[in-house]
């Protein structure tokens, strides 16, 4: 019997929604609405995957030829190091400093950059770039971000301690006003960024969330504490530390639920990055259906936050991960894009209202992240990501344990191809096909 004829109490059902088995499990149950033709907002065309497996594909064997194994994972970490390596240079100048920290110091400082980082990850829209002060290089977007949140760090705008800039607790993010970030993202009038009062709001909020949780960020109040738990939450299996990826999911949605602004609650239970759709709604027998049915979970930052946190556990550490295949790609405009410009979906004819479409001579809407078409389309991009990443390993007849994860298809395929779609598309913005009216706590 599917999930959502289960009869449960509204405070299980909450709890279910902030499980990482959840997204996977509703975003398939408006997937199956797809096949049937049964959408609100979009066609789906699924005679059109092949096409988008052979796009990534081509991408994938143009940056890495058939060497799969040497592709990075997804993460901040690539974000970061865009155009020139900092990460290594920051590890190197800890490791050569005359008290040199641990690795699983190392760990949790690279944590505190990594979450904050994550955070300020929010698109910032079209007009906004950054300009790297030592080289002049300019970024926009997700390596923009990046790029300006590692040098924030470097300075200690996120450390109550002027003793140690390196890092990030409660302390330092308290102090955190828009006008320092505005600031250090280099804001002005002729370079604005979108969502900079949300995205202050996250750190200030942070710096709540860090303060409430001493059993996931310790004493000290840093996100980077949260490898102290996990190794508690750790075995030993043939000499190897396995953490279940389920605790470190718990540690980030819980820990970090106060941060989020307040949008939905079921039984008194913030949801977070959880929207009502009306396709899932209209589907399901009336005398079945109970609150809390038609409600699909995406969690997107904090799936992008858990993809990038693994990254040096399991580099410095040696860690491994259980359960790592609930993990699901992250349904946002690069992903989702590349499957709208594709032709994998396609917006119905008139079922979004002009209002929405704010140039009358373009085809592109522009929608808030709770209209359901964007619930849609979020939705049917987690499944179809499984489906195109299948594709693309059948293709190169490899299996997913061997290489080629879906982190792997998300960093070297699908997140690069939507952007290089995009770009094609509409060179003069390289905006995706649908704009969302970002707050800086979503996307």
């Amino acid at each position: 019997m599917p999930l959502y004829f289960q009869r449960s109490t509204p405070e299980l059902k909450a709890q279910y929604l902030l499980t990482l088995p959840a997204i996977r499990d509703r975003c398939s149950q408006v997937h199956d609405l797809a096949k049937e033709g049964k959408l609100e907002y979009f066609e789906y065309h699924p005679e059109n995957e092949e096409k988008v497996a052979d796009f990534c594909l081509e991408i994938i064997q143009r940056d890495f030829q058939t060497n799969y194994a040497s592709i990075p994972p997804h993460g901040r970490w690539r974000h970061i190091d865009a155009g020139l390596p900092r990460v290594e240079p920051l590890l190197e100048r800890w490791r050569s400093s005359p008290n040199p920290p641990s690795d699983k110091e190392i760990v949790r400082r690279l944590i505190d950059l990594f979450l904050v980082s994550v955070l300020l990850d929010a698109g910032a829209g079209n007009a906004w770039s950054y300009t790297e002060a030592s080289n002049g290089q300019r970024f926009a977007r997700s390596e923009g971000l990046g790029v300006a949140s590692v040098h924030m760090f470097i300075e200690g705008l996120f450390s109550g301690d002027p003793d140690q800039p390196h890092q990030v607790d409660a302390k330092g993010l308290a102090s955190v006003t828009i006008e320092k970030i505005a600031t250090a993202f280099q804001v002005t009038e002729s370079n604005p960024m979108v969502g900079l009062e949300g995205r202050t709001s996250l750190l200030v909020n942070l710096s709540k969330a860090l303060s409430s949780n001493p059993g996931f960020f310790g004493l000290d109040t840093r996100p980077g504490n949260i490898v102290d738990f996990l190794e508690k939450e750790s075995k030993e299996l043939e000499g190897k530390t396995v953490v279940p990826i389920s605790a470190l999911w718990h540690a980030l949605i819980t820990g970090l639920s106060v941060i989020w602004p307040s949008r939905l609650s079921l039984a008194g239970i913030s949801l977070g990055d959880v929207w009502p759709c009306t396709s899932l709604k209209n589907s399901l027998p009336k005398d079945v259906f109970e609150e809390g049915d038609d409600l699909v979970p995406f969690h997107k930052l904090t799936g992008w936050t858990t993809y990038s946190l693994l990254e040096p556990m399991e580099k410095m550490l040696g860690w491994k991960f259980d359960g790592i295949n609930d993990m699901t790609g992250l349904p946002e405009y690069r992903n989702g894009g590349l499957l709208v410009d594709l032709g994998v979906l396609s917006i119905k004819p008139s079922s979004i209202p002009t209002p929405f479409y704010p140039n009358k001579d373009s085809p592109i809407p522009k929608l808030p992240p709770s209209h359901p078409a964007i619930v849609e389309w979020r939705a049917m991009t987690v499944i179809e990501l499984d489906r195109i990443a299948a594709l693309i390993r059948h293709k190169v007849g490899v299996s997913p344990e061997a290489s080629l994860t879906l982190a792997q298809i998300l960093e070297s395929a699908t997140w690069k191809g939507g952007r290089e779609i995009a770009r094609q598309r509409r060179p003069e913005t390289g905006g995706p096909p649908i704009e969302i009216e970002s707050d800086g706590t979503v996307f």
